[in-house]
């Protein structure tokens, strides 16, 4: 696409999208699906060339379908001065990799602020700059704003504006949480810019959502904040569950659905099952410890979250490997790979964690998922063994652990688990099949993270004795 006029003939319903990886495929792809004009732009050769053509290789199944539609109206930047001259707002999606010690790497976000910088040196209406990326409190006033001013030779809130417009969005239903958002957050260098902004948001979104608006550094708090909140609702769900096992009847999901009626707490993130992973989560949450050392706040619960997460893994571990005690050369069938269902994405994903831990063991894992075999074999490579279908990972094994809540699982064949396995029993990390007709199938075991075992022997054994004798020799 030939670069607008340089006096800034653009029209205010174009917008440019600087990178197009996970989030910002999808957002220039629902930005154009709501009627927007998209110049969209990487530094990937490859991704622009396959986006010309139409595609949208390993995005999310909405994307590929809203593309088909909204392709009219995207563009193809042959490089970052087009893509500016050709729109009045561009925002900034690119990588911010997380370092060593748990802060945000912005090398990306410098790179694509120093040439949005020097193609604004030679426009000359007002342009807004929007940073997406997640980055920590300061980056917009001690780095973005100072690159953009030196290489345009301009001044922010005056020649053009600043906003930090992170989104909220999960893997798996991006398009839904772009589109339908529960807030929409606005950091601002100026009202202008703000205002701007919050006109685009309000067209975009399906939903008329809150838009809260702030300074840049509370927005870029706020971010991280959100996620850690949600970081140590899981972990505490995931603690209530492992004493929910210890206690007679004890069911994580009588409580948490309780607890979530109440609306101080609220059922979001509230269930109990494995620990929390993925690509935002875990780096949000170092990187909020990061940020409270920078500035001498509390760090404890934020690195007390983290360690109940991975001491999660730990515990199912430790119980699978309870389980398959006095089992000879034991295996065991790993369904699910990815953090959570809908998405192929492992990284940091408690099952491949528990994945690793059983064969370091000694345990043979055969593992099964939907779509992320190929992901998991980069990381795994040869320690466990893959198959395409659950009925062929559940033959010969001794305990079928269901670790991803995917809607294949749900409706697993009961008479394949007892036929197939050389010894039927299954833990359900996520309570997904069903109980009632589990009850009634011959010669299976089901045990359920969040749910005492049954037996006479566990709720004898659960008991605190001396508490309770106590409590007898005060009655009798």
């Amino acid at each position: 696409m030939p670069p607008a006029n340089r006096r800034g003939s653009s029209s205010s319903s174009t917008v440019s999208v600087f990178g197009l990886g996970k989030l910002g495929l999808p957002f220039a792809v629902s930005l154009a699906s709501r009627n927007f004009r998209v110049v969209a732009f990487d530094i990937r050769k490859e991704v622009l060339n396959q986006l010309a053509r139409g595609r949208a290789p390993g995005a999310e199944a909405p994307v590929e379908t809203l593309l088909e539609r909204a392709m009219p109206r995207i563009s193809i930047a042959e490089n970052e001065e087009a893509a500016v001259f050709s729109s009045r707002v561009s925002f900034v999606i690119v990588a911010t990799p997380s370092e060593p010690d748990g802060g945000f790497s912005t090398r990306y976000v410098e790179d694509a602020m120093t040439a949005i910088g020097k193609a604004l040196r030679k426009k000359r209406d007002f342009h807004l700059v929007v940073l997406v990326s997640t980055v920590e409190p300061g980056t917009c006033d001690s780095i973005v704003r100072p690159l953009l001013e030196r290489f345009s030779g301009k001044s922010c809130g005056v020649d053009f504006g600043l906003c930090y417009n992170p989104e909220f969005i999960a893997l798996g239903e991006v398009v839904r949480g772009l589109l339908r958002p529960d807030l929409v957050l606005i950091g601002q260098s100026d009202s202008k810019s703000g205002d701007m902004l919050g006109r685009i948001c309000k067209r975009f979104c399906e939903n008329d959502p809150p838009i809260e608006r702030m300074s840049l550094w509370n927005a870029e708090l706020a971010k991280i904040s959100l996620n850690v909140y949600v970081t140590m609702k899981i972990a505490f769900a995931n603690n209530l569950a492992a004493i929910c096992e210890q206690i007679p009847g004890g069911d994580v999901d009588k409580i948490t659905h309780a607890l979530g009626l109440d609306s101080r707490v609220g059922s979001a993130y509230l269930r109990g099952g494995l620990g929390y992973g993925g690509p935002c989560f875990p780096r949000d949450n170092r990187a909020f410890s990061h940020t409270a050392m920078r500035f001498g706040g509390n760090t404890s619960f934020s690195v007390a979250t983290e360690g109940s997460n991975t001491e999660n893994d730990s515990r199912i571990t430790k119980k699978i490997v309870g389980i398959l005690r006095g089992v000879d050369d034991p295996r065991v069938a790993l369904l699910g790979l990815t953090y959570k269902p809908n998405t192929n994405v492992v990284e940091e994903s408690a099952a491949m964690k528990i994945a690793r831990a059983l064969v370091d063991r000694g345990i043979r894992v055969g593992v099964y998922d939907p779509v992320a075999l190929s992901e998991a074999k980069k990381v795994l490579g040869s320690k466990v063994l893959y198959f395409n279908s659950v009925e062929d990972c559940l033959s010969g094994t001794d305990l079928c652990v269901i670790a991803t809540p995917w809607k294949e699982f749900r409706n697993l064949q009961l008479s394949s688990l007892v036929a197939k396995m050389r010894r039927p029993a299954v833990l359900d990390c996520w309570r997904i099949l069903d109980k009632t007709k589990l009850a009634s199938k011959q010669g299976l075991s089901y045990s359920a993270i969040g749910v005492a075992d049954s037996s006479e022997e566990h709720r004898s054994r659960s008991l605190p004795l001396t508490k309770h004798r106590r409590i007898e020799s005060l009655v009798t």
